[in-house]
């Protein structure tokens, strides 16, 4: 969950090198670090954000250099446990993302051999290892050296006097972007953004030899073609745009993003095959924010389609074994880079289950294990509280369903007109927001909350408790509606607010049920309804209305309006909101 950038070419590194680390700060904010060489390595690392970093260092002359910035996972957030690490003569750095599951027992051997260590990082062992096998060569050094490493990893080392990087990757995500005699080296595309829109996307096995003007990639010692892909994210996509939050930014994309995926599949009926295929279920695979895409994923399949849908985390079907007999898998996944669903993927594969994912990122490792892919229209999100891409989650199983739907034509002709007025009626969300900033300003002031919904709106719920909690740290929970008098009503009273959403279908008497058992224990309520719902008025403290329209589709226009309300509230309560602590965009580790 760190991110990791290099640089070669005509120019100096140094402050390319901190350029790209800010562009990668959603990946890991814990501390950063750069290494530069002009025939001797001089390192740069602290516990600070890149700008800090990038005002207090002093110039480091050399084309050549690496970078790092950290989310930590061994060792505390230190200057010394920092990246770039270095062996012990100081000739070799390495920046690493991922995990080293061996690396107690390969320290203690290097230790024995006359190595010292200064970090508690799984990442020290790298550099270690590579200077006990180098013998001029660095390639072979970096091969040998990683065949001794069990676990994750991307990496880039960089030696004194070797006119060249050498990159690898397993299990975590790595780019080289191909400039005009300078190349770069990446965890994600928006750090180069700014000097090429071209890219390779190197695969597991992969060793590079970046060099100025060349790239070579190997797989067991033989040369591979890695085909070049265009980048269709401008520099612009990737910054705020006069937004005070990259998230707010993202938030307000989201009427854009509906029309732009809506343009790209309403019209291609009949492109996911393994929706054509002859299957009795549907296994759904997703973490986080994408899980609750899924369970939505879940009410609309199941009622257009009329298969039984099972959704799991990926982190738990890792560790069991499902039947999977006549089932299909969907796979949702924002970066493509999940080290969970990227596991159970593979599982599913060996097994040989069809796994269709949908992700936002082309060439990613999802895309390459998938037998088909799906790709959203959300382009680069930077924020780590995940936005505009669910909503572009939501529009991908949407368009799936209805392709495939069992419902008669009258039902589809309504729902096709319904999702095209999704767009302006997310808009006018956005424009409307004046009692959704009063009930942030309110809901500041607590530090616990439920978010409870029935029905297809009970995942949204449970969003819009994960979207609080990530960027305002007031805990909140989300909770099937009707399960607050299995437990949860004990904890109400008049210090936890509740936000309940009501929707205008079937579950919207038992929802008012629900709100009048809440009001009876002295908790206050803001509801979130449909303009004209006059009986919600005089139940809840507070109303924000929403536009009418089909209850199928109200998951979104509910979505966004539980996104401002976080967002407002973090505000309110000054927080870092898109880069919220212990938090990082790309969840690459297990």
């Amino acid at each position: 969950m760190c991110g990791i950038v290099g640089y070669i070419g005509d120019k100096q590194a140094q402050p390319i090198l901190l350029n790209c680390l800010a562009r990668m700060e959603y990946r890991g904010y814990d501390s950063c670090g750069i290494a530069v060489t002009g025939g001797s390595i001089k390192v740069c690392k602290d516990v600070k954000r890149v700008q800090e970093l990038t005002t207090t260092m002093p110039r480091i002359g050399g084309l050549a250099g690496i970078g790092h910035t950290r989310w930590a996972t061994h060792g505390e957030p230190s200057q010394v446990n920092a990246h770039p690490h270095l062996d012990c003569s100081g000739n070799i750095a390495v920046v690493h993302n991922g995990v080293i599951n061996n690396f107690q027992k390969l320290k203690q051997q290097l230790v024995a051999e006359g190595h010292s260590f200064v970090s508690q990082t799984d990442t020290e062992v790298i550099p270690h290892l590579i200077e006990k096998y180098y013998d001029g060569n660095l390639e072979e050094a970096v091969e040998t050296a990683l065949r001794d490493v069990e676990g994750s990893y991307a990496i880039i080392v960089l030696a004194a006097k070797e006119p060249k990087l050498i990159v690898a990757r397993k299990d975590s995500p790595l780019i080289i972007g191909v400039g005009d005699r300078e190349n770069f080296i990446a965890s994600d595309v928006p750090a180069v953004l700014d000097y090429t829109n071209r890219a390779l996307y190197l695969e597991d096995g992969d060793i590079g030899i970046v060099a100025k003007d060349g790239i070579v990639v190997k797989r067991g010692g033989t040369r591979v073609e890695r085909e070049e892909h265009r980048i269709l994210w401008s520099v612009e996509d990737a910054q705020k745009g006069g937004y005070e939050h990259f998230m707010l930014k993202e938030i307000h994309e989201q009427p854009r993003v509906i029309r732009d995926t809506l343009g790209d599949y309403t019209q291609q009926n009949g492109s996911a095959s393994l929706m054509d295929a002859d299957i009795k279920s549907l296994l759904i695979l997703a973490c986080g924010t994408s899980y609750h895409a899924a369970l939505v994923g879940k009410y609309i399949i199941e009622d257009l389609l009329n298969i039984p849908v099972r959704v799991e985390l990926a982190s738990e079907l890792n560790y069991w074994a499902p039947s999977l007999a006549g089932t299909g898998a969907l796979a949702i996944t924002q970066s493509g880079e999940t080290a969970d669903i990227l596991k159970a993927m593979k599982k599913l594969r060996g097994v040989g289950c069809p796994v269709l994912v949908i992700t936002n990122v082309v060439g990613s490792s999802a895309s390459r294990i998938a037998s088909q892919t799906v790709y959203t229209r959300a382009g680069p999100e930077i924020s780590v509280a995940a936005t505009k891409s669910f909503t572009a989650q939501l529009m991908v199983l949407y368009w799936l369903a209805m392709s495939y739907s069992k419902a008669d034509a009258r039902r589809l002709a309504d729902m096709v007109m319904g999702i095209r007025q999704l767009p302006n009626k997310v808009q006018q969300v956005l424009d409307n927001k004046d009692e959704i900033i009063k009930s942030a300003k309110y809901l500041a002031g607590y530090e616990n909350a439920f978010f409870i919904g029935r029905g297809i709106n009970f995942p949204i719920a449970l969003e819009g408790a994960l979207k609080l909690k990530e960027i305002s740290y007031i805990h909140a929970e989300g909770c099937a509606a009707g399960e607050l008098k299995h437990g949860p009503f004990a904890l109400l009273g008049e210090d936890i607010p509740v936000i309940a959403i009501v929707a205008q279908d079937n579950t919207y008497e038992a929802m008012l049920t629900n709100i009048r058992e809440v009001k009876a224990r002295g908790a206050p309520v803001i509801a979130l309804a449909e303009e004209g719902d006059k009986d919600i008025d005089q139940l809840a403290d507070s109303v924000l209305t929403l536009p009418k329209g089909d209850a199928i589709f109200s998951p979104v226009v509910n979505t966004v309006a539980l996104q401002l309300l976080a967002y407002y509230t973090a505000r309110h309560r000054g927080c870092p909101i898109d880069t919220p602590r212990n938090l990082a965009k790309s969840v690459t580790v297990e």
